[in-house]
């Protein structure tokens, strides 16, 4: 069960972006999927592509460290350095913070490169997806168009896994939302490139601030 605190950041959203009202009903299934998976243990994995990849690595940013909060590492992890690295315990405990595992696909420069080249540009992403994805992670695919073959490609892999698929999109959700690809499809409403993405920000914004107050806020 997700804290009330936790929910009521959708309702902050919406506050602010009206015209994300439509998309109410999921972005609540993303916050709950997300906040599951990492109740469980698991992580979130990311990927896009052009702006959507910049997206993908500002929620790994957003994720693992402080966002809104600071994160205080607790008492059993302060123990736990005290016996390995005494003389580096304290430094460790005023500047690390809590981290929500979040990984992006976009970044792994030498294996894309490398699997592109040898093998297929179009399955990066899914290749990495088939080596690291574990059943409860989510992976948060992000596509202005809904259209993207790579992306397309790593959700159904997603599927394979036992991955649970949240993807970002557009007015239309193009193949993602036709062919049902994802568990949850967030289509903001707008069909212009770069006003989908103006709106897929602030929901990005909300989902790791939601995270954030699950497993951070009191």
């Amino acid at each position: 069960m997700v804290k009330e605190t936790t929910l009521e950041k959708i309702d902050d959203l919406i506050g602010r972006y009206p015209v994300l009202s439509g998309c109410k009903d999921d972005l609540r299934a993303a916050v709950e999927a997300i906040c599951e998976s990492y109740r469980a243990g698991h992580k979130l994995i990311a990927c896009g592509n052009g702006g959507s990849a910049s997206d993908a690595e500002h929620i790994v940013g957003e994720l693992m460290k402080g966002f809104l909060m600071p994160r205080k590492l607790d008492q059993a992890m302060a123990d736990k350095m005290q016996r390995v690295c005494p003389d580096e315990a304290d430094y460790f405990m005023k500047n690390l913070q809590g981290a929500l595992p979040a990984l992006s696909m976009v970044n792994q420069v030498a294996l894309n490169t490398a699997f592109a080249n040898d093998q297929a540009p179009d399955l990066s992403f899914t290749q990495q997806l088939l080596g690291m994805g574990d059943d409860g992670d989510v992976l948060l695919a992000i596509s202005t168009s809904g259209n993207s073959t790579n992306v397309i490609y790593a959700l159904q892999m997603a599927k394979v896994k036992g991955v649970k698929t949240i993807a970002l999109t557009g007015k239309s959700g193009g193949r993602i939302k036709s062919r049902a690809l994802a568990d949850v499809c967030i289509c903001v409403p707008d069909d212009e490139t770069f006003r989908i993405q103006e709106l897929h920000l602030p929901v990005y914004h909300m989902l790791c601030i939601a995270a954030e107050n699950e497993f951070f806020g009191d």
